[in-house]
């Protein structure tokens, strides 16, 4: 199902971007593409690193005894899997890596579990730093309204990470809820069990928690910002016409939309649809086949690229572990 949900949502994407920008002129983005130089290359592939070693930190720091470069290739080689096998292939990857590195991998998953919340609680933080960016040209109140829902989502997932070091009667009464929660749409949760697993969770990353929380939190706002960094290169790359966009216009849209990288493939059409008009509006439609080219190329990178570095990083491990 999963190349078929592709597909479907290609399709969609490229409906959604026609009626929101108008049509396309696909003439003008091959050319905007064809200009690029083979030297534009290096710094986008530099950007890609940065952001992929930054994406790393969390891991390394919630995971004891593992090292920042294996926490390279277990993110890596499991957002490989996950892009063409359907769950928990990814999960049962994750493990053999722990298992290989002689890491436990209750203790690995506990870690991959802290550093997807961390992430969920970063990206939807980027908007209210997205707001900051274009409060020096000004922000309109519909920003500033969806600035501030999500960081209230952003400020919900911290606190619940951090009243998790506490102490054991809050992982009880987070357990609880949660259960309840999951209770509305599967009657059969056990609510003990969702107890005890949180009590367990909370005993085991404790002290990791605390000690890595502020440092995940920040270079993944840092990775994000790269992000960004490469979407600005590539539409500076291809988007000559596009004069009229500021380094502060590309940065500050790309944050207030970065919450819908939720959706399937990053967001794939979804952001980009949202991104492509934000622009134009302040390119004019003039610089809009330009302005598809660079999104086209920053997807290049951020999207294809992890695939080929876990390529890359799977491959090694499976060479090394086998000696």
């Amino acid at each position: 199902m999963k190349p078929l949900l592709i597909v479907v949502i290609s399709i969609a994407v490229g409906y959604a971007i026609v009626i929101t920008v108008g049509a396309i002129d696909w003439a003008t983005v091959g050319d905007a593409l064809a200009r690029l130089t083979w030297w534009q290359v290096f710094p986008l592939l530099a950007g890609l690193l940065l952001r992929q070693g930054l994406n790393a930190v969390p891991l390394q720091r919630f995971v004891p005894g593992l090292s920042w470069w294996r926490s390279v290739q277990n993110d890596l080689s499991a957002v490989l899997v996950a892009t063409f096998t359907p769950p928990p292939a990814d999960v049962a990857l994750r493990v053999s890596m722990f298992r290989s590195w002689d890491i436990n991998p209750v203790d690995g998953m506990a870690g991959v579990t802290l550093n997807t919340l961390t992430f969920y609680a970063v990206r939807f933080l980027a908007p209210a730093i997205g707001l900051l960016f274009l409060a020096w040209q000004g922000i309109e109140r519909h920003q500033v309204y969806l600035a501030l829902g999500c960081a209230l989502v952003s400020g919900a997932i911290l606190v619940g990470l951090i009243l998790l070091t506490r102490g054991e009667r809050m992982a009880v009464i987070l357990g609880r809820a949660a259960a309840r929660v999951i209770h509305r749409v599967k009657a059969s949760v056990d609510e003990e069990a969702w107890v005890r697993s949180v009590v367990d969770f909370r005993g085991r990353m404790v002290e990791t928690l605390r000690a890595g929380l502020a440092l995940s939190t920040g270079s993944l706002i840092a990775m994000v910002l790269a992000d960004g960094l490469i979407l600005l290169m590539a539409l500076r790359f291809t988007a000559t016409g596009s004069s009229a966009l500021t380094w502060i216009d590309i940065i500050g849209a790309f944050l207030l939309a970065y919450p819908l990288t939720l959706m399937p493939l990053a967001g794939l059409g979804i952001l980009d649809a949202s991104l492509v008009a934000a622009f134009t509006a302040i390119a004019g439609p003039e610089a809009e086949a330009e302005i598809i080219a660079g999104l086209a190329l920053w997807r290049i990178f951020t999207l294809a690229g992890p695939i080929l570095l876990g390529l890359l990083a799977m491959t090694h491990w499976r060479r090394t572990a086998a000696n």
